[in-house]
């Protein structure tokens, strides 16, 4: 029997030593696991900062032994990488915030009950889960539709995720219809219920939803790559991609492989690679905490049913 004690006029139930032994151990498997993910990305930022050269011969681990800032200079050397980043924030606030206004319009019409053939399109918008149609359909798709070579490629097709679209579904279900009901007594239309009711009580789930929108805009190197006949719209992403494939596959395509054969630059394809890591995590990383407080409630959507 676990024994009670009072605490502040409060009643509690006191932990045996079982519960203690489990406590301990989910602790040391929590710490265990944020080790696991931030030691590694303590040694990719100590070898972006280090001298190639120096951390070729090993021993790097979570502190630079020769402090540099060579390996930066070289990836910013190049004008279209500040091009490119450009181009990867356009993508991620414009195709963000065009994601979220279609995704929410689209929730909250398959949330209402009285939708005509609510059921059927449910059903219908959940097949394409499960099937695509391809890599060559999607080009010749896109490329009918004028989007190859063209910055909408980046917005675009990324208008609506089903996934996103039935979380958000979900949590709009899940705010009391007494409210929309009191509104519509008050002479509110769908459009003025959905934007003074809905909107401002969804804060979670739109901000896990637009957290994960904006983080797949910012890593999305493949669309650049396929889509995009010249480098001119490339994100920051396909750039970095296509300039270690060169540093690595041909030293006589970029400054930097060209310094490293000549074996005059401390720069290497290693350290290079550590370095365009890093530039392209910190800044979605910033994001986190503005979105951390709704995330706990709104990654659960659908987990409780109340």
């Amino acid at each position: 029997m676990k024994a009670k004690r009072t605490v502040n006029g409060r009643s509690k139930i006191k932990s045996g030593r079982s519960d203690q032994i489990i406590q301990v151990l989910i602790y040391c498997v929590v710490i265990g696991l944020c080790l696991v993910i931030i030691l590694p990305c303590l040694n990719i930022a100590a070898l972006s900062f280090n001298d190639g050269k120096d951390a070729a011969k090993g021993g790097i681990y979570f502190w630079p032994r020769i402090f540099t800032l060579d390996n930066y200079k070289q990836v910013f050397q190049d004008g279209a990488i500040t091009k490119a980043y450009l181009i990867t924030i356009a993508r991620t606030v414009i195709g963000t915030a065009a994601s979220l206004m279609v995704t929410s319009f689209a929730a909250y019409a398959l949330k209402e009950k009285g939708l005509p053939g609510r059921k059927l399109l449910t059903i219908l918008i959940t097949f394409t889960m499960l099937f695509s149609g391809g890599m060559i359909p999607t080009y010749i798709q896109y490329n009918k539709l004028g989007l190859v070579d063209h910055f909408g490629v980046y917005v675009v097709p990324g208008l609506v995720s089903v996934t996103y679209l039935l979380m958000m579904r979900t949590f709009f279900e899940s705010i009391p219809e007494s409210l929309e009901e009191s509104a519509k007594l008050d002479g509110c239309g769908y459009f003025g219920i959905f934007t003074r009711i809905v909107l401002p009580l969804s804060k979670p789930v739109i901000a896990v939803v637009g957290l994960y929108t904006a983080v797949n805009h910012w890593n999305d190197w493949f669309s650049g790559a396929f889509y995009m006949r010249s480098s001119r719209l490339w994100p920051v992403q396909t750039v970095l991609q296509q300039m270690l494939t060169r540093a690595m596959a041909n030293k006589e395509i970029t400054s930097v492989a060209q310094a490293i054969a000549q074996n005059t630059n401390s720069v290497t394809s290693d350290s290079l690679k550590m370095a365009a890591v890093v530039i392209t995590t910190v800044p979605i990383l910033c994001v986190y905490p503005f979105v951390q407080k709704y995330f706990t409630k709104g990654a659960m959507i659908g987990a409780v049913k109340e």
